[in-house]
């Protein structure tokens, strides 16, 4: 067996330890489930599934909506899976081949500003439950909730400081102690109190619970209408996880790992989760003589001091789990990627959190305009982006990506394109970005807003296909490879030579032709 030459080593602008490709992949079947359990139980996806039926979608055209929403996503996982299996890197540096080496900071500053922004919210959610937890225990405390200090009162502010340093202490160990976190809290343990509540509230209501029955009486045109939108809408709250799901999928070890996991997680446990904040909801109208949508307020409406703060318990750390894997991991690398000399996933972490206490989130969230316009615009670029990755990945490249080249900063490098950025994907994604964006914000389009990333990846996508200049040729016409793609960069981390017999997929990286 014959070892190939040692390229240059990596050029230290484009590389750390994180970013390089994964040198463990421990990240299991169990362990993408367990993913998807901390990211599906949360109060929002529980709120959404609940309003729908109170918005008057019979109980079963709930779980048909969800579950096609829901499959969309897992397909496209399973896409964006493929690719941060095989190449073992994360989504900023996984962007450098559709954006070039530096352009790849593009999407990622806009998915970490997104990030750092929900991230922010997420932990001041969780610091109100910790508020009404305290009150709870400790009556007397009532007396420092009534100030205001930059918009939080003084138990608000030590709620929030105590939530952002939980998680400041588990988000900073890496990412196998998330992953160990994750497999054991986070996820089942809502699962015991939602199941909890579904038991107690069928059982009080005698069993009189109504699967078919509309409770508005919507009619058949809107039903389907409203049927229609949760499938979007479905989507759309998962594409800031589709786009950076190799941040995940670059740890499991095998195919089959991210696909049982996804198939698990999502389609199956998601779909049983609406499942039972559908049953629990009708069971509060039978009980409780409302319909309540909200766990908490479901909770609380139980009236047993000990419910009440397992309950509350029991929500912090979902809130935890959801922040985890949508708000924490991603602008982690992405603020890597910006100077990997510098920063790595501990240090980007760290800038995550800290940022999200300088944009007092509490103030975001009680702002409806910048909710809409600021975070709803970055929204609707997320779609664009998705669509560059794919089509990128499977159309142009057929799979074959030079993992090394990704951290070369040559000007000959597959990747370099012009200084560093590639322009067909610039051109691609802004006039995609503004026509998704005008669907999702403008009034006038309020008919098509919930479908608004549709368009966003469909224009981002031919236009990123057909734009000249690109040599498809070299991507070649077979099948799409399934082998880890050998790397010297990964050999470096773990102190090994790659082999050039044997060693898996052939790599054949497209030339930033014309460029």
């Amino acid at each position: 067996m014959t070892t190939t030459p040692k390229p240059p080593p990596p050029d230290p602008r484009l590389f750390n330890e994180d970013l390089a490709p994964a040198p463990e992949r421990k990240w299991g079947t169990y362990s993408i489930f367990a993913l998807w359990m901390s990211d599906t139980h949360a109060i929002s996806n529980y709120a959404f599934a609940a309003s729908l039926f109170v918005l008057g979608l019979p109980a079963w055209e709930v779980f048909v909506a969800l579950l096609a929403g829901i499959s969309i996503v897992y397909w496209l996982m399973n896409r964006m899976g493929h690719a941060g299996h095989r190449t073992g890197v994360p989504y900023p540096v996984l962007a450098r081949a559709s954006w070039g080496v530096y352009g790849a900071n593009i999407p990622a500053l806009l998915r970490a500003i997104m990030a750092v922004a929900w991230y922010g919210i997420q932990t001041w959610l969780a610091s109100t439950a910790v508020v009404l937890l305290t009150l709870q225990l400790a009556p007397g405390l009532e007396v420092y909730h009534h100030n205001s200090v930059l918009g939080l009162s003084t138990l608000g502010w030590i709620a929030f400081m105590v939530m952002w340093g939980l998680q400041a202490v588990l988000l900073t160990r890496g990412m196998e102690f998330i992953r160990k976190v994750q497999d054991f809290a986070t996820g089942p343990v809502v699962w015991l109190v939602v199941l909890a509540l579904a038991v107690y509230l069928v059982v009080k209501a005698g069993g009189d619970i109504s699967l078919t029955r509309s409770l508005t009486g919507l009619s058949g045109s809107a039903q389907l209408e409203q049927s229609l939108i949760a499938v979007s809408l479905t989507v759309a709250t998962f594409l800031t996880l589709v786009l950076n799901y190799a941040d995940f999928a670059r740890f499991t070890p095998d195919h089959r790992s991210y696909r049982r996991g996804n198939l698990i997680g999502l389609p199956v446990n998601f779909t049983a989760f609406a499942v039972v904040a559908v049953l629990v909801t009708a069971g509060t109208i039978s009980v409780f003589g409302e319909a309540i949508y909200d766990p908490v307020k479901v909770i609380q409406k139980i009236d047993n001091p000990v419910v009440t703060v397992i309950g509350a318990l029991a929500f912090i750390v979902a809130t935890i789990g959801i922040n985890v894997v949508a708000n924490f991991v991603s602008p982690a690398y992405d603020f890597a990627n910006l100077a990997p000399k510098y920063l790595n996933f501990r240090r980007g972490g760290m800038i995550t959190a800290v940022l999200a206490v300088v944009v007092m989130p509490w103030k975001l969230y009680s702002s409806a305009l910048v909710i809409q316009y600021f975070l709803g615009a970055l929204g609707a670029f997320l779609g664009p982006l998705v669509a560059i990755l794919l089509v990128d990945y499977y159309l142009l490249r057929r799979g074959r990506i030079d993992v090394d080249a990704l951290f070369s900063a040559d000007a000959r490098g597959a990747y370099f394109y012009r200084r560093g950025y590639n322009p067909r994907a610039v051109l691609a994604f802004l006039p995609a970005a503004a026509v998704s964006a005008a669907l999702a914000l403008v009034p006038a389009f309020e008919v098509v807003a919930p479908f608004s990333w549709v368009f966003g990846m469909g224009l981002a996508g031919g236009l990123y296909a057909l734009l000249p200049g690109r040599d498809r040729s070299a991507a070649g016409a077979g099948p799409i490879p399934d082998e880890i793609i050998p790397s010297q960069v990964s050999a470096a981390v773990v102190g090994e030579p790659v082999a050039s017999e044997g060693a898996g997929a052939v790599i054949v990286p497209v030339p930033a032709e014309g460029s």
